[in-house]
């Protein structure tokens, strides 16, 4: 049986490697959002851990309802850089500072 310290140390690398992808990267908006969703899972890891270790189902079913998020960020997200795609003709953060208020 693998120790639950091993999934929190899995879990606290992908969230780190999330974290500096998110700030190494500020150009592609693909690789921001593939940040994003790293880290969600990289949280998600950690409630299964936990959910298992406790013997609680509530983590597990928690991670359900994340997944549904996730999911839905990144579609809108998707659309979202593919209208701006359509628009502008590049998927560069620095170049979309027309869309600030």
């Amino acid at each position: 049986m693998i120790p639950l310290s091993h999934f929190l140390i899995l879990g606290a690398i992908l969230f780190s490697l999330s974290v500096v992808g998110i700030f190494l990267n500020r150009k592609n908006l693909v690789i921001l959002l593939m940040a994003i969703e790293l880290m969600l899972l990289a949280v998600n890891l950690n409630f299964i851990a936990f959910s298992h270790y406790l013997g609680d189902i509530a983590g597990q079913v928690f991670v359900f309802f994340i997944l549904t998020v996730a999911a839905a960020e990144s579609a809108i997200g998707l659309a979202i850089l593919v209208v701006v795609f359509r628009n502008r003709h590049t998927i560069n953060v620095e170049e979309l500072s027309s869309l600030k208020g």
